[in-house]
């Protein structure tokens, strides 16, 4: 854990909820035998599907611009 009143408390607890390569655990954890406790669920589920439903819609419109190409290239 780092401290001490020059350090910018999101540095702290970025560090401090930061799991530890050689422990496998955060200082959290190490120190008080438990995670931090957020209110806001940073790695919420919603995201993840919303930026799938933007690839999916945005591969349609890229298979319907490449069929309009077509054709107008058929035209001339």
């Amino acid at each position: 854990m780092i401290e001490g009143p020059e350090v910018n408390i999101l540095e702290m607890f970025t560090v401090n909820n930061k799991t530890h390569s050689m422990t496998k655990m955060s200082p959290l954890m190490t120190n008080y035998g438990r995670e931090l406790r957020m209110e806001v669920n940073i790695r919420r589920k919603g995201k993840v599907e919303k930026i799938t439903e933007f690839a999916n819609r945005m591969k349609k419109v890229q298979k319907e611009a490449r069929v309009v190409l077509r054709k107008a290239q058929e035209v001339k």
